[in-house]
């Protein structure tokens, strides 16, 4: 069983046995015939991935590396908060009609920035520190812009990551204020963890640790079912990822610079109601 396979086993029962439900109250969500999307939910939860010894995939079910990866380059390499610049269809809920999000994600990442050294975004500013300044303790990211909230569609989920240097070893905290655990939790953790070792490749560093930090963690009612088929599933040994190492430059990564090699994993789970 891959690490990837355990944590979430047993993140998704300590939230089944002992989280919070918020039947009872009035939550904003609501599923598609109107009715209110009610979760049960852990507080801070605190999950450590050791990306040198494995990829943090799922075994359980697919997680499609290529979809993941084209999102994290939308958001970090293209630095878009339009739908139309990327593969999949999962931010259509939450664009309009001319395909922007609004100056959320990829739109905070590519604003500039005054540093004693000159203008950057973000990226720039991480890659610019990894290779001049690798050991601060000040290598952030942080896309929950106040003063730009009333004008993104969705309020950032995943919207902070410190990058930490130890030895020669990249590590990076994921700050993430919501996590819808069977939709999204795995998708998130595969393309932060990809984000760490492209990082690493172009700053000649090698992986440390992917550390996800989520303040509400939670599972949707009508994914109960879905979440306790899952975990009882056989998990299988971890898939080894290629990445192109002739990459030497972050904005030159593709899709096609990744592959996953012996990646055997159970049935796709279908259908799965998504609430918005």
């Amino acid at each position: 069983m891959s690490q990837a396979d355990s944590i979430f086993i047993d993140m998704c029962r300590d939230i089944l046995d002992n989280g919070y439900s918020s039947e009872g109250q009035e939550v904003r969500p609501r599923w598609e015939d109107g009715a209110p999307a009610h979760t049960i939910k852990k507080f801070g939860v605190v999950n450590r991935y050791d990306l040198s010894k494995e990829f943090p995939i799922l075994t359980l079910r697919p997680t499609y590396l290529k979809s993941a990866i084209d999102e994290i380059l939308w958001i970090w390499q293209k630095k878009s908060n339009n739908i139309k610049e990327l593969k999949s269809k999962i931010w259509d809920s939450w664009a309009d009609e001319d395909g922007s999000i609004g100056k959320a994600y990829g739109y905070q990442l590519g604003v500039k920035h005054q540093y004693k050294e000159g203008l950057f975004d973000q990226v720039d500013r991480v890659l610019y520190d990894l290779k001049h300044n690798p050991y601060s303790r000040r290598i952030i990211t942080n896309i929950y812009n106040h003063d730009d909230l009333h004008a993104m569609h969705l309020y950032p989920c995943a919207y902070s990551v410190t990058f930490n240097v130890t030895g020669n070893r990249l590590n990076a905290i994921l700050h993430q204020r919501s996590n819808d655990v069977l939709v999204a939790n795995n998708w998130n953790v595969v393309q932060y963890a990809a984000l760490v070792h492209m990082f690493a490749q172009v700053s000649n560093l090698e992986v440390g640790e992917f550390v996800h930090v989520i303040a509400d963690a939670h599972i949707y009612d009508r994914h109960v079912p879905i979440v306790e088929e899952l975990i009882a599933r056989e998990a299988f040994e971890v898939p080894k990822l290629i990445i192109n190492p002739d990459v030497k430059d972050f904005y030159d990564f593709t899709v096609d610079d990744f592959k996953l090699v012996g990646y055997k994993k159970g049935e796709p789970v279908k259908g799965i109601p998504v609430a918005v």
